[in-house]
């Protein structure tokens, strides 16, 4: 995960020159947290933003994937979006990067949901006002393990309250990693996939309509799983 120049820019190896690096300030705040201006999260939605546009950005990228997993509050696709605009040919890349934080950020709330819940999962997840919806993963776990995890990376709920209650429930952890890894990934790569293919001119969509796509592909995930149920 080198990077080369700011924000994770590396050379265009065919041509020998870089791509033009997105300006970060025209980035809009696609998850930023509402009602928080000025304030603490609001600030670092910013510090996260701000390492599109420094050395080390695909470390930062993975650091923070790695975090939202099992604590931290401002989503991957903050600083994912602006490095794959900045670099569209390294944007897959990104996407994986971002994938493999994610996951490895996902054991270490399965870890602490198995062993430290009470010291620490629970208040995390009290943090993110998450126990109704702990709550109810417990018996959707048992129902669906695959529907319910599977869609983790596209619903409005913190994934590390999903992350969290797989361990306190239980869940088989090779299962978790599984499909935690294909949830997350269809997330990233689908941002990603947008951005190699129609590069800077797709920016304004994502940002606008960032949830709504989230929302689309996850009821197009839960069909597909349907229809696969019905046929086999």
């Amino acid at each position: 995960m080198n990077d080369s120049g700011k924000g994770g820019v590396a050379p265009d190896r065919d041509s020998g020159t870089k791509e033009p690096r997105a300006d970060v300030r025209d980035i809009q705040e696609v998850a930023q947290p509402t009602g928080t201006r000025g304030g603490p999260l609001h600030r670092l939605y910013h510090w996260v933003l701000g390492w599109a546009d420094r050395p080390g950005g695909t470390w930062a990228l993975f650091g923070i994937a790695f975090a939202e997993s099992s604590f931290f509050p401002i989503p991957p696709d903050v600083l994912l979006i602006p490095l794959a605009l900045g670099n569209v040919r390294r944007s897959m890349w990104f996407a994986l990067v971002c994938t493999a934080g994610s996951v490895a950020g996902a054991m270490l709330g399965y870890f602490i949901g198995s062993t430290l819940f009470a010291s620490i999962g629970q208040p995390i997840i009290e943090l993110y006002d998450g126990m109704e919806h702990y709550t109810e993963l417990g018996q959707l776990f048992q129902e669906n393990l695959v529907l319910t995890l599977g869609t983790a990376g596209f619903t409005p709920i913190p994934f590390k309250v999903f992350t969290i209650a797989a361990g306190a429930f239980g869940v088989s952890f090779p299962a978790f990693v599984a499909i935690s890894a294909m949830s997350r990934g269809a997330r990233f790569f689908l941002v990603a996939g947008l951005i190699r293919l129609f590069g800077e001119p797709i920016r304004v969509f994502i940002e606008k309509y960032f949830n709504l796509l989230t929302i689309i592909f996850m009821i197009l995930l839960v069909l597909g799983f349907v229809a696969v149920s019905v046929v086999f």
